[in-house]
């Protein structure tokens, strides 16, 4: 934790990083901000609900940065004004970091902020049957758990949360790990030898073997099936693009290389569903997530 937190500060410090935060074009206010969900301070969402006289549908943000770091403020600001100029609303979730709950708690936060956010449809103007997520790389792993798992309501339960769907109909990803099962990583990642990082740790397991046994619950490769939604995937490399020198950029490069985007692909043309990847030089559908969003729900 204390060579994390000093790694993070001397990121915080350095000029490129300081000129990327500066050249981020600000949000606008929000509908409600730091909404809670739930007890923890990161329990929390912002929403933006777009000008409509009947009820939108609603695209969910959800943010990246490897379970360790990353907040709602890091949504596009020239996505949502494109999805809220189509009469789309869009929301933006924080979530527990694995530093202070081990995974699947980002997940399980996720699916309560989904329930959450349903049960107040009608309060917030937005229509509950027509609700998408989007996120990159840690938080496009979460968007496909969300998109792929079956249902997870509890039509029993007291709670009224609980009783709500945490299905979608769509889902768009970027730079997203459709599985966490590392012996498949070294086995189709180009130049992917090691693990990057210690997930047992972040998933609270002692051993590889429980590992690779409890990330079969929130990996999309495992979770996929014939009824599940549509994904629009998009990467910043071809198939056969060489792994780059720089050691720092090649990390980067292998944790969201395309390979992932292009494997469940296959595994979802078999079953009749619906997959659009896009990748440099790629013929797509769609050209971005708003548009995918957009023709989605109809406008």
């Amino acid at each position: 934790m204390k060579f994390f937190a000093i790694c993070l500060s001397l990121l915080l410090l350095s000029p490129s990083f300081a000129t990327a935060q500066r050249k981020r074009p600000p949000l606008p206010e929000a509908t409600f901000t730091d909404v809670s969900y739930g007890p923890h301070e990161r329990h929390v969402i912002d929403y933006y609900k777009a000008e409509s006289s009947t009820p939108t549908p609603l695209a969910v943000y959800i943010h990246g940065g490897g379970f360790t770091s990353g907040n709602k403020q890091t949504l596009n600001a020239g996505t949502l004004k494109q999805l809220r100029d189509a009469g789309i609303s869009v929301a933006a979730i924080n979530y527990r970091y694995s530093t202070i709950k081990p995974l699947p708690a980002a997940h399980h936060d996720a699916r309560h902020a989904l329930q959450f956010m349903r049960s107040k449809a009608g309060e917030w103007g937005f229509d509950k049957n027509r609700i998408g997520a989007f996120g990159g790389s840690a938080g496009a792993q979460i968007c496909m758990y969300l998109a792929f798992h079956d249902e997870m309501a509890d039509p029993g339960s007291n709670d009224p949360v609980a009783r709500e769907s945490t299905r979608l109909a769509c889902v768009a990803t970027s730079g997203g790990q459709t599985t966490m099962n590392f012996e498949w990583w070294r086995r189709w990642i180009p130049g992917y030898e090691t693990n990057h990082r210690d997930f047992k740790a972040s998933s609270g397991v002692a051993t590889y073997d429980e590992l690779r046994r409890a990330v079969r619950a929130f990996s999309a490769l495992d979770l996929i099936s014939a009824d599940d939604p549509p994904i629009f995937m998009s990467y910043g490399m071809t198939p056969d693009a060489p792994i780059p020198e720089d050691p720092k950029k090649a990390n980067g490069w292998k944790i969201h290389h395309v390979t992932f985007g292009v494997k469940l692909k296959e595994r979802m043309d078999a079953l009749g569903v619906a997959a659009d990847l896009k990748y440099p030089g790629a013929i797509t559908t769609y050209q971005n997530t708003a548009e995918f969003f957009i023709r989605q729900f109809g406008k």
